[in-house]
């Protein structure tokens, strides 16, 4: 096994992609190296990840005057500025994309969030990014939501590489895995190729530990002292959920992934829809820094890493195939929610934080566009 333990996972089947990026570190040439000494295959970005990288970042100002030069409205000038971004961050995983027979290497930008529920408007703008972009590598984000995954089987079906984002509970992942298959089939039976097509299920963790963890430290503190008993019934499932959910969902793929319509697009050539380990930077001090790593290292995955996260692992990860390991336990664990000890809801869950998830992409974006605008303000010539 290599010393480090981000280099090791691959070995396991699992692929580290980052979760940033900005201009500092393609022109710097970062982003090459910790290709080279942390193992990365990919990259992922979301409009908070813009919002940190543009703003206050001198090297955007060229690129933001000469859009004012030449008219355009702040929304193109923005979008100016991460098309370019991602069209050199595509050009450098370009070798990762070849090497792998487009497995890895791509990089993803999502749709506008705004848009998250409207169905023909996200794949409007999935078209118009994936063709204007221009790269092979590229994969475009759209939210799967119920809006979003009749767009992710259309452009798919167009041979559009998309990152379906936000899933939360197993049945939006089931959902998604069927949505991937359909835009398959669909391409099939025009005669269409299928073998270019790539496509991950982004399945969210810490938020859902976040969400269930404040509801169980509520519950604690109703009850006081007074039970033990239900004390130490909550504290068992406390920061656990996440990973389980996680077990579960790989159980499912799994069983999507050996069924005849799976093995029917899959003898005409489609890749695997990969399961995606997304939210995987620990909020919980008193957790592990990567604890969404060292347990969900498995085949045929990905697990996308903020970059403290990516230091974390290549520092003490401990990387062993453990996503395959405790899922009798795990089903267990989901099942103790309904204990009337517990009595957590897991649907309304993950209805709240896929909300809540939409909101805090949302948020950054529109601060962003304020941000542009009196960028611009600040760069346009008296």
């Amino acid at each position: 096994m290599e010393s480090n333990p981000l280099l090791a996972i691959k070995d396991y089947g699992q692929s580290i992609w980052m979760d940033n990026l900005t201009r500092d570190l393609i022109q710097s040439g970062e982003l090459e190296r910790m290709i080279k000494s942390r193992g990365l295959r990919g990259l992922t970005t979301n409009p908070a990840i813009f919002e940190k990288a543009i703003m206050g970042n001198a090297l955007y100002d060229a690129d933001v005057e000469a859009g004012i030069r030449a008219g355009l409205p702040v929304y193109k000038i923005y979008e100016s500025l991460i098309f370019e971004d991602i069209r050199h961050a595509c050009d450098i995983f370009q070798g990762i994309y070849e090497e792998s027979g487009g497995l890895d290497g791509y990089v993803s930008i999502e749709v506008p969030p705004t848009i998250a529920h409207d169905t023909q408007a996200t794949i409007d703008e999935a078209r118009r990014y994936y063709h204007e972009i221009g790269r092979p590598n590229v994969m475009i984000k759209i939210p799967g939501t119920t809006s979003g995954l009749p767009a992710v089987e259309q452009v798919i079906s167009e041979g559009i590489n998309v990152n379906v984002t936000l899933l939360f509970s197993l049945s939006s992942y089931e959902e998604t895995a069927w949505a991937y298959i359909r835009g398959l089939e669909s391409r099939v039976n025009k005669g269409e190729d299928i073998s270019k097509i790539a496509s991950v299920a982004s399945f969210f963790l810490s938020r859902i530990d976040i969400k269930v963890d404040q509801m169980i430290e509520d519950r604690i503190k109703a009850i006081g002292s007074d039970d033990l008993a239900a004390q130490a019934r909550l504290l068992a499932v406390k920061g656990k959920v996440a990973i389980a959910n996680a077990k579960i969902a790989y159980q499912k793929f799994q069983e999507i992934t050996h069924s005849e319509r799976w093995q029917a697009v899959a003898e005409k050539g489609a890749n695997i829809q990969r399961l995606l380990w997304a939210s995987t930077g620990t909020k919980d001090p008193t957790y592990s820094d990567v604890m969404y790593v060292d347990e969900l290292v498995g085949r045929d995955t990905v697990n996308t890493l903020p970059p403290a996260t990516i230091e974390a692992c290549a520092d003490h990860c401990n990387v062993s195939n453990r996503l395959e390991t405790g899922i009798k336990e795990a089903y267990n664990l989901m099942d103790s929610l309904k204990n009337p000890d517990i009595n957590i809801n897991l649907d309304q869950v993950m209805v709240e934080v896929l909300d809540e998830g939409i909101d805090k992409f949302i948020q950054p974006f529109q601060s962003l566009m304020e941000s542009m605008e009196e960028k611009v303000k600040q760069l346009a010539p008296a």
